[in-house]
């Protein structure tokens, strides 16, 4: 794997262990992660996610278990353009 997106991949996971842990803790922020969730990503790690960028927040209940996959390893020219101009926080 490209190391850059191995960065990326790794800078993403990261993430979305923060946001998850502040989530279960402060009901307030996960309303608005799920409502808005570029805002707060914008918000909480003070970058901006490009407009091209598709970002969902699921929440799993009881019933329904969300499993969410890694990009695939292999990033195009513009994705790694993006990361290394620091336009791009997650793949």
């Amino acid at each position: 794997m490209n190391p850059l997106a191995q960065t990326a991949m790794t800078a993403a996971e990261d993430m979305r262990r923060q946001l998850t842990a502040k989530a279960v803790e402060d009901m307030e922020f996960r309303q608005q992660l799920v409502a808005d969730p570029k805002a707060v990503i914008e918000q909480e790690f003070g970058i901006s996610v490009p407009d091209d960028l598709n970002v969902q927040v699921h929440e799993s209940s009881e019933e329904t278990l969300h499993l969410a996959l890694p990009a695939t390893p292999e990033l195009s020219e513009k994705q790694l353009d993006q990361i290394a101009a620091g336009l791009s926080c997650c793949l």
